[in-house]
């Protein structure tokens, strides 16, 4: 009853205070810090820019083990460093966030798409390699001041790797 009692003296008070969200038609903006389901980021090319590396980290520290992953092979059989089949069951994901904690190349982050219905009854639960890629430029805009901070600390990493690169050519 206090909040219905303090709502009504701000309707008359502060008007500008209760303003109502047209929901279909205009989406709520969201607070950056805000996590639904994990999606997968890639740089530049959906397939070849996939941050994943298919270490399986995140599948085995998932809680409820939402999370499948099959490691790509090459034509002689050796492992490559993306994932072939990366699988997500969203009806059994509990948002906890600990798969993009324990990630160790920033490949997942938490998507703020919370629109998932859908007429068909099973397909959509289980979100594959495909709908889980997103561009780096999404996970700008959903989360820009994280995102430009593991961007900076991609481009030391990848400044660090060529100056490394650069003395082990001087020394030959």
């Amino acid at each position: 009853m206090g909040i219905t009692a303090k709502n009504f003296i701000a309707s008359y008070t502060k008007p500008e205070s209760l303003i109502t969200e047209e929901y279909p038609e205009e989406k709520p903006k969201l607070p950056e810090n805000n996590r639904n389901f994990p999606f997968l980021v890639f740089d530049d090319d959906p397939d070849a820019g996939l941050r994943c590396v298919s270490c399986k980290i995140c599948e085995r520290e998932c809680p409820p083990q939402c999370i499948y992953i099959v490691q790509e092979r090459d034509e002689n059989g050796r492992p490559v460093k993306q994932p072939k089949v990366f699988d997500i069951d969203i009806s059994v994901c509990m948002s906890c966030q600990i798969c993009v904690e324990v990630c160790p190349f920033d490949a997942i982050k938490m998507d703020q798409e919370y629109e998932l219905s859908s007429l068909d009854r099973f397909d959509p639960l289980i979100h594959d390699r495909q709908r889980l890629s997103k561009s780096n430029e999404y996970y700008h805009s959903i989360h820009p001041a994280e995102a430009a901070a593991v961007d900076a600390v991609l481009a030391e990493k990848a400044a660090r790797k060529a100056g490394n690169k650069k003395a082990a050519d001087n020394e030959s």
